[in-house]
Parts: structure tokens; C-alpha cells; sequence
């Protein structure tokens, strides 16, 4: 297939890439020209993504790997694999996350601690131990999937509001820290609202399919839920040098619902 090389050349690592959001940004980063590699504890899952990604391009340019992103030790294996894979890093896209209702109150510690890890330290970890890669394959980009969720508060999305307020915030310091060694490293967040992947089901509390789609898709003014590829354009945007001038930034993929 013929695809316009936005990103022609740019080696990626997303993590949580075996569904949903990380697999669509691999697919939309492999079809205009980079090569990816999908990490994710279901590593069957990122190998098949990867398998049906190289089926459709036509040539070997997704690899899957088994990494739990909060772990300093898998982190390491990963960036080696993506330099014994791709000769280097160009593109780092922090995905992997999770959703666990609750207010404060109702929230155990070890929850809290649980959606902290998943959502807050591994984007920590995947910055802090990805710089020295991608420095030496500048131009590169940081793109962290943070939520509105980040940017706007739920009484019953405690940790969840906390965790990914946190990925905003640390994709600053992270991005005004590259400027200021004059490193050419961007750093940016992409904020999504409800978007139709698995992620969802964690917020069905007993309600059917519909009934849930429903309702949430009428809390978002443009009046629908979004696409995985909605943010996979997003994300392409930030990895490609058209955004060579955007760091430090927050991108609401959101149909408008922040603005409420």
C-alpha cells in the first residue's frame, strides 16, 4: 500500500501497545513510514498487532515485546531490544495505563498505589531511562497519553484525576528540561476523552453496552464518542518534524468536553 511518509525514518516505542489506543498509534506510525516497536505484558497480543502490521505494509517493520512499563528492569530490555531491533530511538509514546474507579474515600492504598504505578511511574521511568537513546537520534519526540481526566477533576476518578495530572505536569519539567541542555528532544501530552477501546468496559459498572455508550457519548458536546485513530493522528502529528516547534504542550483530543 502507498503511504505518505510523515514519519519516514523514525523509530518508535509505544508501550500498552497490544489494543486500543497503543496498537492504532503503531499501526498509524508503521503505515506513514516509521518502524515500531509494540511493548506490552501481553506479548502475544503486541505480536500479533505487529504481525498484522507487517502483513499490510508489506515489509518487517513491527516487532512485539513482552515489558511491564513499571519496571525499571524491563524498561532497560526494552530500549535494548529497540536499539538491537531499529539501530536507535527517534519516537518514545508513553500509553500504557489504566482506569479504577473511585473517591477517595472508597479507595484502598494498594489501589492507589496500583494506578500510580501503571499510569504515573511508568511514564517516569520510560522518560528518565529513554533520553540517553533518544539523544543520540535527534530530532526525536516524547509523547505521553495523559487523559482530561488530567486536567479535569471526578469525585469518583481520584487516582485516576491524580495519576494522569501527574503525566501532565512531568511532560513539562521533562520538556523544559530538554531545552534547556539544548538537547532537540520535544516532550508534549495528548489529553483523549472517551475513546472506543477496552478501556471502556472499566467503566460500564453494570450498565449494558449501549446503555453506556450512550450515556457517555452525551457528555461529550460534538455528540459522539471518539475513534482509537482520532489520537493515533494526534500522535502522528507530535512524532513527525511538522511539530518541530511544539514542546511543552498539552493536545485535548476530547470533542470539545474540557471546554464545559
Amino acid at each position: 500500500m502507498n503511504f505518505h511518509g510523515r514519519v519516514q525514518g523514525k523509530k518508535a516505542l509505544i508501550t500498552g501497545a497490544a489494543q486500543g489506543l497503543g496498537a492504532a498509534t503503531a499501526r498509524m506510525l508503521a503505515r506513514h513510514g516509521a518502524q515500531v516497536l509494540l511493548t506490552d505484558l501481553n506479548v502475544g497480543a503486541a505480536q500479533d498487532v505487529a504481525h498484522s502490521i507487517n502483513t499490510e505494509i508489506g515489509n518487517e517493520v513491527a516487532w512485539g515485546f513482552r515489558h511491564d512499563a513499571t519496571s525499571q528492569d524491563d524498561w532497560k530490555a526494552a530500549l535494548d531490544h529497540a536499539h538491537f531491533r531499529m539501530g536507535g530511538l527517534s519516537v518514545l509514546v508513553n500509553n500504557a495505563g489504566l482506569v479504577r474507579t473511585g473517591s477517595v474515600e472508597d479507595l484502598e492504598l494498594d489501589q492507589w498505589h496500583q494506578v500510580m504505578r501503571v499510569n504515573s511511574d511508568s511514564v517516569f521511568l520510560g522518560c528518565k531511562l529513554a533520553l540517553s537513546l533518544l539523544r543520540e537520534s535527534q530530532p526525536a519526540s516524547i509523547i505521553n497519553l495523559s487523559s482530561v481526566a488530567g486536567l479535569m477533576a471526578s469525585p469518583n476518578l481520584a487516582a485516576y484525576n491524580a495519576s494522569k495530572a501527574a503525566v501532565w505536569l512531568l511532560t513539562k519539567s521533562v520538556a523544559l528540561l530538554a531545552a534547556k541542555k539544548r538537547w532537540d528532544i520535544r516532550c508534549n501530552s495528548i489529553h483523549p476523552t472517551f475513546i472506543r477501546t477496552p478501556m471502556l468496559d472499566d467503566l460500564r459498572s453494570g450498565r449494558d453496552d449501549a446503555e453506556m455508550l450512550e450515556r457517555l457519548a452525551k457528555q461529550v458536546p460534538v455528540g459522539r464518542l471518539g475513534d482509537p485513530d482520532d489520537v493515533a493522528y494526534a500522535v502522528l502529528y507530535l512524532a513527525s518534524d511538522e511539530s518541530r516547534f511544539v514542546t511543552a504542550s498539552e493536545i485535548k483530543v476530547d470533542g470539545g468536553i474540557s471546554a464545559v
